[in-house]
């Protein structure tokens, strides 16, 4: 590297998706005064056509939208891509926070949040996506499993999963630690960084999804076991 010559971390393009324009462009000025490039969408039509246009880095998706409603927009992104879906919703229910992460989001935020959450997460999803959430860059073996950080990519019996990035984080996190039982307060930790929301089922939904990827029997997984009243813990079949 030249002398004098700083090395910066390429620009993130995120696309907001929310129909309260007061709030969106508030949002968006503070994450554009954060070197964030963001291009809003008030309904969930315009949402789907910038998504095909364009790759962006990171969604943050409203639930409460017209045309074509949040999650309805988060199944279709998810059908056709692997971008980090973060949710934004005044909804405080757990069962819409649930089920917009077994349609495919990485993360959620309720309304009214922090921008400098909000900055935070989106960072934190986009260092994941690229593959930079963390040091470790050896391919981790279990079984007839293999993970390689350092591509983001995951095989099983030699043929690739599609992971998103938290999904990938996720499993990296149980393969290195093969055997052990991690708690939901861990996992937590391990892949997004705290534990602010370790009583929720985020990590439950996740898993979820990850059984079905690997396709684990969830009432007779193989390979993600849940430990009652403890965690869960990756095993390989027969071992």
């Amino acid at each position: 590297m030249m002398a004098g010559v700083e090395s910066r971390a390429p620009a993130i393009l995120a696309l907001l998706v929310e129909d309260d324009a007061s709030l969106a462009e508030r949002t968006a000025e503070y994450l554009r005064g954060h070197g964030v490039t963001v291009v809003c969408a008030p309904d969930g039509e315009v949402a789907l056509s910038e998504a095909r246009r364009t790759r962006y880095d990171v969604v943050l998706l409203d639930l409460m939208l017209p045309r074509r409603g949040g999650l309805e927009v988060c199944r279709e992104l998810r059908a056709h891509s692997d971008v980090p879906i973060l949710i934004l919703t005044a909804r405080g229910e757990e069962a819409d926070r649930v089920l917009g992460l077994e349609l495919g989001a990485d993360d959620y935020l309720t309304k009214p949040f922090s921008p400098r959450e909000l900055l935070a997460r989106v960072q934190a999803q986009v260092r994941r996506a690229r593959g930079q959430a963390g040091p470790a860059s050896r391919p981790v073996e279990v079984g007839d499993l293999r993970l390689d950080p350092a591509a983001l990519s995951a095989t099983l019996r030699g043929q690739p999963l599609p992971l998103t990035a938290y999904e990938f984080q996720l499993l990296h996190a149980l393969a290195e630690r093969a055997g052990r039982v991690l708690s939901r307060e861990r996992l937590l930790e391990l892949v997004r960084g705290s534990a602010e929301e370790s009583f929720d089922r985020s990590i439950d939904v996740h898993i979820s999804r990850l059984r079905a990827k690997l396709g684990d029997d969830p009432r007779h997984p193989r390979w993600l076991k849940t430990v009652r009243g403890a965690g869960y813990q990756l095993v390989a079949p027969g071992s």
